[in-house]
């Protein structure tokens, strides 16, 4: 079922395009000014009327980073991979993408208490999230895809993993404008991350009908699918 690739690739270019049309429209009417340096992505989303777009691309990206999560834990545990790795993907998963909403509709000038901890679910927890994937790939079951999104997987979070460390020092030393450059390049890395769950999702078959075997009556006759008691899979 390939079309639930586009799923991904969805979130990551609705998400790319939302974030740079509302830093567009910071910039086009003065609420940020590029001479002072690189704002932060939270501080173009700040001020009206742009704030009500970046509010409503953290929503659709939380819901679609949701339906992503939940797919991909169904996903693996269908592999057989049960264990605790796949259960804690989940709830890092979730708890990021509430991040993203969180992030969304408090702004950093409205409530900054709530927006740093919707900051701080987005970025670190769902760094964690992504690190459990890589983990998961190599556990899940093999595929011609993992050659690749096994390696491209460990490069961007890697890159995460160096940018978030970079980004908050930077931060804290009050070298804000290259911590923002930093914030702009983690952001556009994790829609490339969700975006390689595309490459997996499009190996989901979700229109798959087992007819079970029941229990037959000595004058009942098999039906043809029931035959030397074997369950029959069809695919539609």
């Amino acid at each position: 079922m390939w079309l639930w690739a586009l799923l991904p690739v969805c979130l990551s270019i609705f998400g790319t395009a939302g974030i740079w049309t509302v830093f567009g429209i910071a910039v086009s009417n003065g609420s940020v000014n590029l001479t002072e340096g690189v704002p932060y992505i939270s501080k173009c989303g700040t001020f009206n009327p742009q704030s009500c777009l970046f509010s409503q691309v953290c929503n659709i990206c939380s819901v679609l980073a949701l339906w992503i999560v939940v797919i991909r834990f169904q996903q693996v545990r269908d592999y057989g991979s049960h264990g605790k790795a796949n259960i804690a993907s989940i709830i890092l998963g979730f708890t990021s993408s509430i991040g993203i909403s969180i992030l969304g509709n408090f702004q950093q000038s409205v409530v900054k208490t709530l927006h740093l901890l919707g900051a701080f679910l987005t970025f670190f927890v769902g760094l964690a999230y992504f690190w459990v994937q890589l983990f998961l790939t190599y556990r899940a079951e093999p595929s011609q895809d993992r050659r690749w999104v096994g390696p491209a997987r460990a490069i961007c979070c890697t890159l995460c993993t160096i940018l978030v460390i970079i980004m908050t020092v930077l931060h804290k030393i009050h070298q804000r404008s290259w911590a923002a450059v930093c914030e702009w390049t983690l952001v556009m890395l994790f829609f490339c991350l969700f975006g390689l769950f595309a490459a997996e999702f499009r190996h989901i078959d979700c229109h798959r009908l087992t007819v079970q075997k029941q229990a037959l009556g000595k004058d009942q006759n098999p039906a043809p699918w029931e035959t030397n008691g074997h369950v029959a899979s069809v695919r539609m």
